[in-house]
């Protein structure tokens, strides 16, 4: 037992050793940011990194990068996951490293995940000769519109085969120092919806002789809140959300179409012949509204994420003996939210057992509390740590 926590003393000062080359990293990933499907400059940078290791690496959906660690020993192989892409928020933080890309932000510590992942990978590399097995390492684009799907279509849970993946997320929403964990889901199932209603113009001193459809947009919003508080059970979480709504009229001109868009989103499996069927009831209401409004309509909706549901067996090797390793039990908490993110296809939709985890980096002293995609967003960099920490034990656990 003395020796084990001599080893454990020894990999802590040993991951601790690159914290200046972490937030380096960081702050340069934030410094330029890059939207999904065109992180070039990230890519070649995660690239460089990982083959100047000794790493050897793939390209998968153009901009995706997979390095493989191989033990010397056969095993089971681990997929760890960092995304990489900004979104298109224009940032209002005063940091030295503020964007230089105008327009974009990396306003949902994706800098920080890549940056996590690079790390772990030179701590791992290091270790290789203690595998038994692999480390596939998965950097992503375009986590924020389904970016795993597409690396999954090109085979990234094959050659070799994933045994399990584990992801993490800084989480501004969890204090800085707790880490989030618990089987089951932990978020959301997300469709995005454009609907367009189409009316008949006219001169707002004669709406009879016109077909309005602001009227019929307000009675839609409205009523598709009863969806979630009386026909859909409280106990499965549910929210219908409008984003953005335009009409093409003017003050004195009633408007000939208005566009709606927003998401649906919920904590559940939501096709059409489950109990809840939300997109089903959603449609329902639209139809009926629109035909009570005598106004025409085109709807879309769209997959966004499905539901990250954490396998329970992979939390409990995960709270067992990984976690226990660099933090304490009264730092762990039960831990879900409504967002979505497409870590579900590394796992759910392809039968992958795995577990999503939140890394608490909210600190209001810092400044790191504001809400994720806000252009004021930021993390509590001495969190990132705990992001290395997470990858390397779980690797080398999982792979004893």
């Amino acid at each position: 037992m003395a020796q084990n926590v001599l080893d454990l003393t020894v990999l802590e000062e040993e991951i601790l050793s690159h914290h200046d080359e972490l937030i380096e990293l960081r702050r340069d990933f934030h410094r330029h940011p890059e939207l999904g499907t065109k992180e070039f400059r990230t890519s070649e940078i995660v690239e460089k990194y990982l083959n100047d290791l000794g790493i050897p690496t793939q390209r998968m959906f153009n901009t995706g990068v997979v390095g493989l660690i191989e033990g010397p020993k056969p095993g089971k192989t681990i997929l760890l996951r960092g995304d990489m892409d900004a979104l298109p928020v224009t940032e209002e933080t005063d940091l030295p490293f503020k964007s230089e890309n105008p327009g974009v932000m990396h306003a949902c510590g994706h800098d920080g995940h890549t940056s996590m992942l690079m790390i772990a990978a030179k701590v791992l590399k290091n270790h290789q000769s203690e595998l038994k097995g692999n480390v596939k390492l998965v950097f992503q684009p375009n986590e924020e519109e389904e970016g795993a799907k597409f690396m999954v279509e090109e085979g990234v849970l094959e050659n070799p085969k994933v045994d399990a993946s584990f992801g993490v997320h800084l989480w501004s929403q969890v204090e800085s120092g707790k880490i989030g964990i618990q089987s089951g889901p932990v978020m959301a199932e997300m469709f995005i919806f454009k609907l367009i209603l189409k009316g008949r113009g006219g001169h707002t001193s004669a709406p009879h002789e016109a077909k309005d459809p602001v009227p019929c947009a307000a009675n839609i919003i409205t009523s598709a809140q009863t969806l979630q508080t009386r026909e859909i059970s409280v106990l499965d979480p549910t929210v219908i959300a409008f984003g953005k709504v335009v009409s093409d009229g003017s003050y004195n001109a009633l408007a000939n179409t208005v566009t709606m868009e927003g998401t649906l989103r919920y904590l559940y499996d939501g096709d059409d012949d489950t109990p809840q069927h939300p997109r089903k009831r959603f449609r329902r209401l639209i139809d009926g509204i629109c035909a009570a409004h005598d106004i025409d309509y085109d709807i879309e909706i769209v997959p966004s994420s499905y539901s990250v549901i954490n396998d329970e067996d992979s939390v409990a090797f995960l709270k067992e003996r990984v976690l226990p390793n660099f933090t304490t039990a009264d730092q762990i908490q039960p831990y879900f939210c409504l967002a979505g993110e497409d870590f579900s296809e590394f796992i759910n939709r392809n039968n992958v057992p795995g577990a999503f985890v939140f890394i608490g980096t909210g600190d209001e002293s810092k400044g790191t509390t504001y809400p994720h995609h806000a252009p004021n967003f930021d993390i509590d960099e001495d969190t990132l740590i705990t992001g290395v920490k997470f990858h390397v034990h779980s690797a080398l656990e999982f792979l004893k």
